[in-house]
């Protein structure tokens, strides 16, 4: 029944759906994560949900003639789409908007099933796991109504302070907000939260979790320039896979390996090999490039 409500209305409601039917399948004992939860609380998205707090190795991730559409009768948005993703691998997707990127990301992090084709991590499928072996942050971050502490130790098993969070803190760039706020016993009110201060918050929150699988969809679209980068590289330096879905052509040129969707076939490879060899991949970068230039003064009459 809820999966009939959410047909038609793309990846965000469908992923609320799930962590609904989650939250009626635990039953009286989802009372507390519901208040505070990441699962339930995400609006559009999900950011994980921690379970156990064993630290699990990256394997590898395989994508096998995956097919995924939001109902039967419609179009698929993903079609016999086959990749590996090796273990430790930085991966960008790129593509034009409403090409089927998040929900690609979906599918990698468990949250949504394909129609066709199968999701494996280590051979097995990737739902079959448990949640605190992917990370997935979304573009609207969630924060909830708590001190910044415990927003951003809930991924891990001890929500106690130590110098793993001022690690974390630092790695994302979150330092100058956490001042502001009045240090990490602050407590939050979200709704006076900016969008990118939210990233942030999220952005530590998975920094400092245990996953070893670490997707993020549009999660830093709401920074400058430069604290994308340094959270990006932050990301990077903390081991584990990788996966960006970009917003700038800049995430795609830090990527050891970029995924290209152009609704058509998926092609991969290096940044420069498929400024050669896609014409489309070209003219996205293009188009960029031509967004982020700055604007010439209007001439003064």
């Amino acid at each position: 029944m809820l999966y009939t409500l959410s047909q038609g209305l793309g990846a965000g409601m469908v992923r609320l759906t799930v962590t609904l039917e989650r939250v009626i399948e635990a039953g009286s004992g989802a009372a507390d994560d519901v208040e505070v939860g990441v699962e339930v609380g995400v609006e559009s998205g999900f950011e994980g949900g921690f379970e156990g707090g064993a630290e699990i190795e990256a394997g590898l991730l395989e994508l096998r003639g995956v097919r995924f559409g939001y109902s039967a009768s419609a179009e698929p948005v993903i079609d016999d789409l086959s990749i590996d993703i090796a273990p430790g691998e930085h991966l960008a997707i790129v593509g034009p908007s409403g090409i089927g990127k998040s929900s690609l990301a979906g599918l990698l992090a468990g949250m949504l099933e394909p129609t066709a084709g199968a999701v494996l991590l280590d051979g097995v499928p990737v739902t079959q796991y448990p949640h605190c072996v992917r990370v997935l942050i979304p573009q609207e971050a969630y924060v909830f109504a708590d001190t910044l502490a415990a927003n951003i130790c809930y991924l891990r098993a001890s929500a106690a302070l130590d110098a793993s969070v001022d690690a974390a803190v630092a790695a994302v760039g979150l330092g100058p907000l956490v001042t502001r706020l009045g240090g990490c016993e602050a407590v939050l009110n979200p709704a006076r939260l900016s969008a990118g201060g939210r990233q942030l918050i999220a952005l530590a929150r998975a920094y400092l979790s245990p996953a070893p699988i670490v997707i993020l969809d549009e999660a830093t679209c709401y920074l400058d320039p430069a604290a994308e980068s340094r959270a990006e590289a932050a990301f990077a330096e903390r081991g584990g896979t990788l996966i960006v879905i970009a917003h700038r052509i800049s995430s795609a040129l830090r990527a050891q390996r970029v995924l290209f969707l152009d609704g058509t076939q998926a092609q991969s490879g290096e940044h420069d090999t498929l400024l050669v060899g896609s014409p489309m991949y070209r003219g996205l970068v293009g188009y960029w490039n031509a967004a982020s230039a700055p604007q010439a003064p209007a001439a003064r009459r």
